[in-house]
């Protein structure tokens, strides 16, 4: 990833929804996760049916419309295939057969276990539903039994990709190609000799991690210098220096394993490189990696996992002893401090509609166009990688209707003029850009961002903020400049009523109160 990005550019203010599933609607399709069919996680979705149940854009699924970029380029000749999760509906006419890959291999679901351990319930003899494993291939369910022993799931999804690539029946069509690794969502599974290689590395705590990271972003110009970070807040407990040794020495045990995982994605990633330049491809192919929302610090969306106490599960078919973090039926994942540590200088993570939540890594590496490396600070956003691949490809989007189906037009931008020079931008400062997930809104205007968090997650008002002054969302300008607050909050209805998104109460969509989870926020250092 490293040499991918020295080479290519690296964006810093790429912007994605705040969970997985919705960005990932987001990707394929063009436009807002809202519109695509994820407007709500599916997960979250079933808990409240009384606000998303039958609305349109909340089926959870990638729906029909959208026409997805692997439809699009499969019927302009492209051969299309996709290793990895899928996490865009569980039936089989929201499989990505379905949806114009030609080739694939996936873990249905949004996680899974990452070695082949699959517990089985006494009484039914059945895969239990806690962390189930739901895999597809070409169409076809597959049973999870006849996945080899030795089964990792980074090293698995590659050695898929590859076949997949080098499949016969592609011949010498351009491909469009989707490796996404599971890794590094929890359970934290990794190989020992690679968490091994970190032993150490995380001792001193996410406090000196997260000053570390800001020191080297700083260096490396991908934050400016002097920019004020966010301060870090738990909802779990105390500072990571307040804990007993024993669980620092866990904690950072976590770590290890956490890094272990990404240096095990890392290396499948160099397999691909190294296969593509074997091929005489790799100067010719357009390689995307990007992160599809920010560090996970709450591990909320595992918790109505089929309506099954989480708790009671782990306990049941997981050993998180000491000795045994990191092995197959281990099922561990860090706290929100070292989430804060990945995030900052940015405000909070995962799930949340400040940048901290939305704000991802992305990293574009297409010698054929690209010659100089760089970093850019240009506003981008995941709906945007749809026009501009097929820009490049020199593809048009479809006219509706399309196969039978009426679809919507794409939200996103091509990035094509910016990268080879004859615009200075992607997104003029008119451009106006909606999130919204978990009752968490945010409506965004040139460098001005209007954003509500819900009590008790914030102060249940709309606050301002300027991202070029302020991207960790520190100083609210609301009371200073209410005409622009105003602005946007006019701007965030026009959102609603173009993307269908569909308003919640914080009452009715408690995701605390429907877990039974007493949450308390504390400051715990600036």
């Amino acid at each position: 990833m490293e040499k991918l990005a020295e080479e290519g550019l690296r964006f810093t203010d790429f912007h994605t929804a705040s969970a997985c599933s919705p960005t990932r609607s987001m990707l394929l399709s063009g436009t807002d996760n809202h519109i695509a069919g994820l407007g709500q996680m599916a997960e979250f979705a079933r808990n409240f049916p009384q606000a998303f149940k039958g609305k349109p854009g909340y089926e959870g699924s990638l729906n029909y419309k959208v026409a997805a970029l692997s439809e699009i380029l499969h019927d302009s000749g492209y051969f299309t295939f996709l290793s990895g999760k899928w996490h865009l509906g569980l039936l089989p006419k929201y499989w990505p057969s379905a949806r114009g890959f030609e080739k694939s291999f996936t873990l249905l679901p949004g996680a899974g276990n990452h070695y082949k351990y699959f517990p089985r319930d006494e009484k039914t003899g059945e895969f239990s539903n806690f962390m189930a494993p739901l895999f597809e291939e070409d169409g076809h369910k597959i049973d999870p039994s006849g996945l080899p022993d030795d089964y990792y799931s980074s090293d698995y999804f590659t050695d898929k990709f590859l076949e997949k690539l080098n499949d016969k029946v592609r011949n010498d069509r351009p491909f469009l190609g989707l490796l996404t690794f599971t890794a590094p969502h929890w359970p934290y599974q990794a190989p020992p000799e690679l968490i091994e290689k970190y032993a150490g590395v995380y001792d001193n705590g996410p406090r000196i991690l997260r000053s570390s990271r800001i020191a080297n972003a700083t260096k490396r110009g991908i934050i400016p210098d002097g920019i004020e970070p966010h301060s870090v807040w738990t909802q779990r407990q105390d500072s990571w220096e307040n804990l007993p040794e024993k669980e620092k020495k866990t904690q950072s045990k976590i770590m290890e394993i956490y890094a272990a995982m990404v240096d095990r994605m890392d290396y499948n990633i160099g397999r691909v490189i190294t296969e593509l330049k074997k091929k005489d491809e790799y100067d010719n192919t357009f390689i995307l990696f990007m992160s599809d929302n920010g560090a996970e610090g709450m591990l909320m969306e595992a918790m109505p996992l089929k309506s099954q106490n989480f708790s009671d599960a782990l306990k049941k078919y997981y050993n998180n002893s000491f000795k045994n973090l990191g092995k197959k039926d281990s099922f561990v994942w860090y706290s929100d401090e070292w989430a804060q540590a990945a995030t900052a200088p940015s405000y909070m993570y995962k799930m949340w509609a400040s940048e901290g939540g939305i704000r991802c890594p992305l990293v574009v590496h297409y010698p054929a166009l690209i010659k100089k490396p760089d970093i850019k600070h240009e506003f981008v956003t995941v709906m945007d990688i749809l026009p501009t691949i097929l820009d490049i490809a020199g593809v048009c989007h479809p006219e509706s209707p399309y196969h039978g189906r009426e679809i919507v037009e794409v939200r996103g931008k091509s990035w094509l003029p910016f990268l080879i020079g004859k615009s200075n931008q992607v997104h003029s400062e008119d451009t106006v850009t909606g999130w919204e997930l978990f009752s968490q809104l945010a409506i965004r205007k040139g460098q001005l961002k209007a954003l509500f968090i819900p009590k008790p997650y914030g102060p249940g008002v709309w606050q301002l903020f300027d991202l070029s002054k302020d991207p960790a969302e520190m100083h609210d300008l609301s009371q200073s400049r209410p005409e622009k607050l105003n602005e946007l909050i006019n701007h965030w209805a026009e959102y609603v009523a173009e993307t269908g998104l569909v308003e919640t109460n914080i009452s009715e969509f408690d995701m605390t109160k429907e877990m039974g989870v007493i949450y308390t926020k504390k400051k715990l250092y600036d």
